[in-house]
Formats: structure tokens, sequence, C-alpha cells
């Protein structure tokens, strides 16, 4: 004894896709929910933090005082070619760090303000 069930599904009529709602929906996809500037914004202190000697993604991230004692330490170090490496390679690991923390932070923010 065999039984067949018949699904249907029910289309509503106000729903209606278009092309803006594809290409947002895409791009809420691609960027993560974080919006463009969320999604653009560790790479851009990657970027920022690449060049040598001046902490710019500590300064992108408005964590002036550790570009600032960075870039002090960093001349001793620079005697020591060993240790200077290893400062400027933290360096751009922590930028992009705090640059996500950032992003993680104002998006539950904002999601905290859309349900309350």
């Amino acid at each position: 004894m065999t039984e067949e069930f018949v699904v249907e599904l029910e289309v509503e009529e106000g729903e209606k896709s278009t092309p803006l709602g594809v290409l947002s929906l895409i791009w809420t996809e691609l960027s993560g929910g974080v919006g463009p500037w969320g999604a653009v914004r560790p790479w851009f202190t990657i970027i920022l933090s690449l060049v040598p000697f001046l902490y710019l993604g500590q300064h992108f991230n408005r964590e002036h005082r550790k570009a600032f004692d960075w870039f002090i330490i960093q001349f001793p170090l620079i005697v020591s070619v060993v240790l200077w490496p290893i400062l400027y390679i933290w360096s751009i690991i922590d930028a992009v760090w705090v640059s996500s923390g950032i992003v993680a932070t104002s998006e539950t923010k904002e999601n905290l303000e859309i349900i309350g």
C-alpha cells in the first residue's frame, strides 16, 4: 500500500523580486551582512598596516597611543634585526584583529537597536 503526498506552495501576491532587490541580497551575502564598509574595513587596515615604521593600522583604528608607543619602541628594536620584524608583523595582526572587533561591535549594536 503506497501513499502519495502532494505538496503545493502558495505564492504570495505582494512579493515580487526586482533587480535591485536581487543585487542587494547578493551584496548582503558577499559582505557577511556588515555592509560595504564593514566588509572592506579589515582589508583596508591590512593595506595601511603594510606601510613600515608608521603603524598606520593602529591610527586608523583610533588607537593613537598604541601606535605612538610602538613607534617609539621600534627604534631600539631596529638595532636588533630579529626583534623589529616581529613587532612589525604583530602590529599588522593586531590592527586587523582590532578592526574586525570594531566591525563586530558596531554590527551587534545595530542588531540590538533593531530588536530593542
